[in-house]
């Protein structure tokens, strides 16, 4: 597994713009696994700090349940509308796989039975349209393989 900053230090532009999707805004969308193997999406925040992103979560929530029994998550960034004018000046949006690693908490953490993690990133997106709105441009990093930029009509 990859903490961000292996990815800052694979590919810098890359994990760059990746990171201002995410810091565009506060919530997040956090996808877990429920017990019975469905998708749960629920709203979260997140921050990139020590080379690490981390992300916390209520005590006795659903979603604390679902990422200790299985690990395994999605994180999407804040989503921002591609101005209808002009979709190429869109800076696109994010995504993140990997497993949720819990951490200690925060010494100043005010919620009793929380949980904290980093993101041990098997995966990171971006999507964004190309600079003629004619195609989208898919900007991949994937652990073990590294950085990968396609386009798609």
């Amino acid at each position: 597994m990859a903490s961000w900053q292996d990815i800052e230090k694979d590919a810098a532009e890359f994990a760059a713009k990746v990171r201002a999707r995410f810091e565009a805004g506060t919530n997040k969308t956090l996808a877990t696994v429920r017990h019975d193997g469905s998708p749960r999406i629920s709203g979260t925040e997140a921050k990139f700090e020590g080379g690490e992103i981390t992300f916390g979560v209520m005590g006795g929530s659903m979603k604390l349940l679902d990422v200790r029994r299985d690990p395994r998550i999605a994180m999407h960034s804040p989503t921002l509308e591609p101005p209808a004018e002009h979709p190429e000046t869109w800076p696109g949006d994010a995504k993140l796989a990997g497993l949720a690693v819990e951490v200690p908490p925060p010494s100043d953490t005010p919620f009793a039975g929380s949980g904290f993690f980093r993101i041990d990133i098997r995966e990171a997106v971006l999507t964004y349209v190309g600079d003629t709105a004619d195609h989208l441009v898919i900007e991949t990093w994937h652990e073990g393989r590294g950085y990968e930029r396609r386009t798609r009509k």
